[in-house]
């Protein structure tokens, strides 16, 4: 067994979900089976991350990202995360330099990744090219500059500090198709409809119903990243009608969702 690998297996085995300092350049360093998670960690240098196969879903205190297909995700220095696969997921990941770092946001993000900037990107880490090379050099300034065009995708979904609320989110992270109300999950967790009301508005600033169908979108963006068809998608993850799904999924993406998984299949073929 390698260090790395032994330091990987030695972090996902933490029994406490405390942060841990990550030194080494490869936090992800295998290919990751469905449902592998990565515990919480930092870095002390900004990373990219990229699906090349599956998807990566990154959480922090503050939120959750989803990286299907086509998608890169920026994680900062010093920024605690951690990481579950969704299918077999093949990421590539390598630091980013100081002076770039100091372009992209302070917080992390995911970006929609453009086919110039995929290829430089496939080109500079999974050919380990060194980033003094000249090549290296060449690829680099091209993922920057396609990274500070690059669109941003706006599925944070926001994670509650209240442990009342937290309750509550936690039984649709496991569940995105209930179809209890805030009433009734407040009677399963101890809360009233009312507090909860109140601290969806001041913890997350976003209601009950707005907090639930981004769950559902980030998780249907998986689905359909996974080949799902858009009804069986809509059906999965509580939507009554396709059309309902269709109309939520177009507002929140900007696109389709029957554009989105032939885009995401197009990225993976």
């Amino acid at each position: 067994m390698t260090r790395q690998r032994e330091l990987c297996c030695l972090l996902m085995t933490e029994v406490a979900q405390r942060a841990v300092f990550w030194t080494d350049d490869s936090p992800v360093c295998e290919p990751m089976a469905h449902g592998e998670d990565i515990a919480a960690h930092f870095h002390d240098y900004g990373q990219l991350r990229y699906a090349a196969s599956g998807a990566l879903v990154t959480t922090t205190k503050v939120g959750t990202w989803v990286a299907p297909a086509n998608r890169i995700t920026w994680v900062p220095p010093f920024y605690v995360h951690s990481s579950r696969s969704y299918g077999e997921t093949d990421v590539r990941v390598f630091p980013v330099p100081a002076a770039l770092s100091e372009e992209l946001p302070p917080e992390p993000s995911v970006f929609v990744a453009s086919a110039l900037l995929r290829e430089a990107y496939l080109a500079m880490s999974g050919e380990h090219e060194p980033a003094a090379s000249e090549r290296g050099r060449l690829l680099l300034a091209v993922i920057g500059a396609e990274l500070i065009r690059a669109p941003q995708e706006p599925l944070r979904l926001p994670e509650p500090s209240d442990p009342r609320l937290k309750a509550v989110t936690d039984l649709l992270h496991a569940d995105p198709a209930m179809s209890a109300t805030l009433a009734e999950l407040g009677h399963r967790t101890g809360s009233s409809e009312r507090t909860l009301s109140r601290l969806f508005g001041s913890d997350l600033s976003m209601s009950f119903h707005q907090w639930r169908t981004l769950l559902r979108i980030q998780r249907a963006l998986l689905e359909l990243c996974a080949g799902t068809s858009v009804t069986e998608t809509a059906m999965r993850l509580g939507w009554a009608n396709p059309g309902s799904f269709i109309n939520a999924f177009t507002d929140l993406v900007g696109q389709t969702p029957g554009r989105y998984r032939s885009t995401a299949g197009a990225a993976h073929s």
